[in-house]
């Protein structure tokens, strides 16, 4: 599933739109493989995942 259909589906579900970075860090907690960004400045994330939006993105990675 790509970040912009997890994007897509997140909106129609919760009618929210999400940050393709808290989708790559819900994918680096689950274990999934995930690409550093070229900008990417420092190890830990600029935009972490907001706790509340975790288990929702999680939800839709794992049952697409």
């Amino acid at each position: 599933m790509t970040y912009k259909q997890i994007q897509d589906e997140y909106k129609s579900k919760y009618n929210s739109s999400i940050k393709t970075c808290w989708i790559a860090d819900t994918k680096r907690k689950m274990g999934l493989p995930v690409r550093i960004a070229y900008n990417r400045i420092s190890e830990s994330p600029k935009y972490p995942c907001p706790k509340e939006k975790y288990e929702e993105i999680k939800r839709i990675i794992e049952n697409g």
